[in-house]
Protein backbone atom coordinates (compact mmCIF):
# COMPACT_ATOMS: atom_id res chain seq x y z
CA UNK A 1 0.00 0.00 0.00
CA UNK A 2 1.17 3.47 -0.83
CA UNK A 3 -1.23 5.18 1.58
CA UNK A 4 -2.10 4.67 5.21
CA UNK A 5 -5.58 3.27 5.85
CA UNK A 6 -8.04 6.00 4.84
CA UNK A 7 -10.60 7.47 7.21
CA UNK A 8 -13.74 9.56 6.85
CA UNK A 9 -13.26 13.03 8.33
CA UNK A 10 -15.43 16.14 8.71
CA UNK A 11 -13.32 19.16 7.78
CA UNK A 12 -14.17 22.75 8.67
CA UNK A 13 -14.10 25.60 6.18
CA UNK A 14 -10.66 27.20 6.03
CA UNK A 15 -9.77 30.69 4.80
CA UNK A 16 -6.93 30.51 2.28
CA UNK A 17 -4.71 32.61 0.04
CA UNK A 18 -4.50 31.02 -3.42
CA UNK A 19 -3.43 31.31 -7.02
CA UNK A 20 -5.66 29.47 -9.53
CA UNK A 21 -3.81 27.87 -12.41
CA UNK A 22 -4.95 26.01 -15.50
CA UNK A 23 -1.84 24.63 -17.18
CA UNK A 24 -0.64 21.74 -19.32
CA UNK A 25 0.50 18.84 -17.09
CA UNK A 26 3.97 19.14 -18.57
CA UNK A 27 4.39 22.62 -17.03
CA UNK A 28 3.71 21.65 -13.40
CA UNK A 29 7.39 21.59 -12.38
CA UNK A 30 8.14 25.02 -13.83
CA UNK A 31 4.93 26.71 -12.62
CA UNK A 32 4.36 25.30 -9.12
CA UNK A 33 7.51 26.70 -7.47
CA UNK A 34 7.01 30.32 -8.53
CA UNK A 35 3.29 30.14 -7.61
CA UNK A 36 4.18 28.87 -4.14
CA UNK A 37 6.63 31.74 -3.74
CA UNK A 38 3.97 34.28 -4.73
CA UNK A 39 1.40 32.84 -2.33
CA UNK A 40 3.83 32.77 0.57
CA UNK A 41 5.00 36.32 -0.11
CA UNK A 42 1.45 37.66 -0.36
CA UNK A 43 0.15 35.84 2.71
CA UNK A 44 3.12 36.30 4.99
CA UNK A 45 5.09 39.37 4.05
CA UNK A 46 2.61 41.54 2.17
CA UNK A 47 -0.40 41.07 4.45
CA UNK A 48 0.83 39.35 7.61
CA UNK A 49 -2.17 36.97 7.52
CA UNK A 50 -0.44 33.62 7.41
CA UNK A 51 0.39 31.02 6.64
CA UNK A 52 -1.70 29.31 9.31
CA UNK A 53 -0.89 25.80 8.08
CA UNK A 54 0.91 23.84 5.39
CA UNK A 55 0.84 24.49 1.67
CA UNK A 56 -1.84 22.70 -0.37
CA UNK A 57 -2.99 22.14 -3.94
CA UNK A 58 -6.76 21.99 -4.58
CA UNK A 59 -7.47 20.23 -7.87
CA UNK A 60 -10.84 20.98 -9.49
CA UNK A 61 -10.57 18.55 -12.40
CA UNK A 62 -8.13 15.81 -13.23
CA UNK A 63 -7.55 15.65 -16.96
CA UNK A 64 -4.85 13.67 -18.78
CA UNK A 65 -3.53 16.83 -20.42
CA UNK A 66 -4.37 19.72 -18.07
CA UNK A 67 -4.17 20.64 -14.40
CA UNK A 68 -6.91 23.00 -13.16
CA UNK A 69 -6.02 23.78 -9.55
CA UNK A 70 -5.24 26.30 -6.84
CA UNK A 71 -2.01 26.36 -4.92
CA UNK A 72 -2.33 28.05 -1.55
CA UNK A 73 -1.94 28.24 2.20
CA UNK A 74 -4.45 28.52 5.04
CA UNK A 75 -4.58 32.00 6.59
CA UNK A 76 -5.87 33.38 9.87
CA UNK A 77 -8.10 36.00 8.28
CA UNK A 78 -9.23 37.01 4.80
CA UNK A 79 -6.75 39.05 2.85
CA UNK A 80 -6.90 41.28 -0.16
CA UNK A 81 -5.80 40.48 -3.69
CA UNK A 82 -2.04 40.84 -4.21
CA UNK A 83 -1.01 40.23 -7.82
CA UNK A 84 -2.33 36.78 -8.74
CA UNK A 85 -2.98 35.81 -5.11
CA UNK A 86 -6.63 35.93 -4.05
CA UNK A 87 -8.56 35.24 -0.87
CA UNK A 88 -10.52 31.99 -0.94
CA UNK A 89 -11.86 29.16 1.16
CA UNK A 90 -11.49 25.40 1.31
CA UNK A 91 -15.03 24.12 1.89
CA UNK A 92 -16.44 22.47 4.98
CA UNK A 93 -17.28 18.92 3.92
CA UNK A 94 -16.87 15.23 4.59
CA UNK A 95 -13.72 13.80 3.02
CA UNK A 96 -12.00 10.48 2.63
CA UNK A 97 -8.53 11.27 3.96
CA UNK A 98 -5.26 9.33 3.83
CA UNK A 99 -1.56 10.00 4.30
CA UNK A 100 0.95 9.24 1.59
CA UNK A 101 4.69 9.10 2.31
CA UNK A 102 7.11 9.48 -0.57
CA UNK A 103 8.10 11.24 -3.76
CA UNK A 104 5.57 13.46 -5.52
CA UNK A 105 6.07 11.37 -8.69
CA UNK A 106 3.85 8.66 -7.16
CA UNK A 107 1.01 10.91 -6.00
CA UNK A 108 -1.13 9.78 -8.95
CA UNK A 109 -0.84 6.17 -7.78
CA UNK A 110 -1.67 7.22 -4.21
CA UNK A 111 -4.82 9.03 -5.41
CA UNK A 112 -5.89 5.98 -7.43
CA UNK A 113 -5.47 3.83 -4.33
CA UNK A 114 -7.63 6.22 -2.28
CA UNK A 115 -10.27 6.24 -5.04
CA UNK A 116 -10.37 2.42 -5.01
CA UNK A 117 -10.88 2.50 -1.22
CA UNK A 118 -13.70 5.05 -1.59
CA UNK A 119 -15.47 2.88 -4.16
CA UNK A 120 -14.90 -0.36 -2.21
CA UNK A 121 -16.48 1.26 0.85
CA UNK A 122 -19.60 2.43 -0.98
CA UNK A 123 -18.86 6.16 -1.11
CA UNK A 124 -19.19 8.53 -4.06
CA UNK A 125 -16.33 11.01 -4.55
CA UNK A 126 -16.77 14.60 -5.67
CA UNK A 127 -14.73 15.66 -8.67
CA UNK A 128 -12.38 17.93 -6.72
CA UNK A 129 -9.65 16.91 -4.28
CA UNK A 130 -6.83 18.53 -2.38
CA UNK A 131 -3.45 17.50 -1.12
CA UNK A 132 -1.76 19.08 1.88
CA UNK A 133 2.03 19.02 1.88
CA UNK A 134 2.69 18.29 5.56
CA UNK A 135 6.41 17.63 5.05
CA UNK A 136 8.28 18.06 1.78
CA UNK A 137 11.55 19.14 0.22
CA UNK A 138 11.80 22.10 2.60
CA UNK A 139 11.86 19.80 5.62
CA UNK A 140 14.02 16.97 4.24
CA UNK A 141 15.92 16.30 1.02
CA UNK A 142 14.81 12.65 1.22
CA UNK A 143 11.41 11.84 -0.36
CA UNK A 144 11.12 8.99 2.15
CA UNK A 145 10.36 11.71 4.75
CA UNK A 146 7.82 13.65 2.68
CA UNK A 147 4.21 13.39 3.89
CA UNK A 148 1.19 14.42 1.81
CA UNK A 149 -2.35 14.36 3.18
CA UNK A 150 -4.90 13.37 0.51
CA UNK A 151 -8.45 14.74 0.89
CA UNK A 152 -11.30 13.66 -1.41
CA UNK A 153 -14.74 15.19 -0.69
CA UNK A 154 -17.60 12.70 -0.63
CA UNK A 155 -21.06 13.24 -2.11
CA UNK A 156 -24.24 12.36 -0.25
CA UNK A 157 -22.42 11.43 2.92
CA UNK A 158 -23.43 12.35 6.43
CA UNK A 159 -21.88 11.28 9.71
CA UNK A 160 -25.17 9.56 10.58
CA UNK A 161 -24.67 7.02 7.77
CA UNK A 162 -21.30 5.73 8.92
Amino acid sequence: MLIQTPKIVEVSAQLVAVIRLTIPRSEIRSVMGPAIGEVMAAAHRAQDIGPAGPLFAHHFQIDPETFDFEVGVPVGRAGRRVGRVEAGELPACTVAQALYRGDYERLGEAWRELDRWIEANGHTPAEDRWEVYIAGPGSSPSPAHWITELNRPLLGYSAATS
